[in-house]
């Protein structure tokens, strides 16, 4: 009995790891999206060298972007990749730990003080009134969007233009996410957003399907 009762720990602890790989814990205390391979040094999930700043407003579409474990990055890119869409990426000057459990701490210390992370980098106002549709996206922190996509709503004038949210996560709490962006952004337009955990990201078909319902390709 005891051997079985080892067992059966090992097992609830493999099914835990797993879950984590994803954006979000799906245990009673939720966090941040977990560091993957494609994470850089900073934490912050760009996996590449480009810097924040402005875009090149090449696109009248823009996709603005906050990524800690590099999983909505992921999402990002492949919007960016079937639009041709400008990317800009939400980075704090501040960076958040790379470890995980220090950096659901500081999440919600955000949270729970309504705190407006600064962000690295703007968009200058005439390359933003170039944008007529902005996709908005960010994984799930402590069951909402995190503070510094508050930060970046209040930074810009959205009145005429369509915002698209989107995010990533593990388990729950997608359809608050996506509704709290809305929420930040009441004088755009808004498209039906779209959450995905990190293996549904695996198939770039449920981007595309998406894209396709909501108008913006073909």
């Amino acid at each position: 009995m005891k051997k079985c009762f080892i067992c059966l720990l090992a097992l609830l602890a493999l099914v835990s790891v797993v879950s984590c790989s994803e954006d979000e814990p799906t245990t009673p205390n939720p966090g941040t999206e977990q560091n993957g391979d494609d994470s850089n040094s900073n934490g912050d999930g760009s996996g590449d060298d480009s810097q924040p700043g402005e875009p090149g407003a090449n696109s009248n579409i823009l996709v603005a972007y906050f990524s800690w474990g590099g999983t909505t990055q992921r999402m990002a890119q492949q919007i960016v990749d079937q639009t041709g869409a400008d990317l800009f990426r939400i980075e704090p000057v501040t960076p958040y730990p790379e470890n995980y459990t220090e950096c659901t701490e500081v999440a919600l210390d955000e949270l729970n003080n309504n705190a407006r992370p600064a962000i690295a980098g703007t968009i200058d106002s005439e390359t933003w009134a170039e944008y007529d549709t902005v996709f908005v996206g960010c994984p799930v922190w402590w069951h909402t969007a995190p503070m510094i996509i508050c930060t970046f709503a209040e930074s810009y004038n959205f009145e005429g233009k369509t915002v698209v949210p989107f995010c990533t996560y593990a388990s729950t709490y997608r359809d608050e996410t996506l509704a709290r962006i809305v929420e930040l952004t009441p004088d755009a337009n808004h498209l039906t957003g779209l959450g995905l955990t990190s293996s549904r990201l695996n198939d770039e078909d449920n981007v595309t399907s998406w894209l396709r319902e909501i108008g913006v390709i073909e």
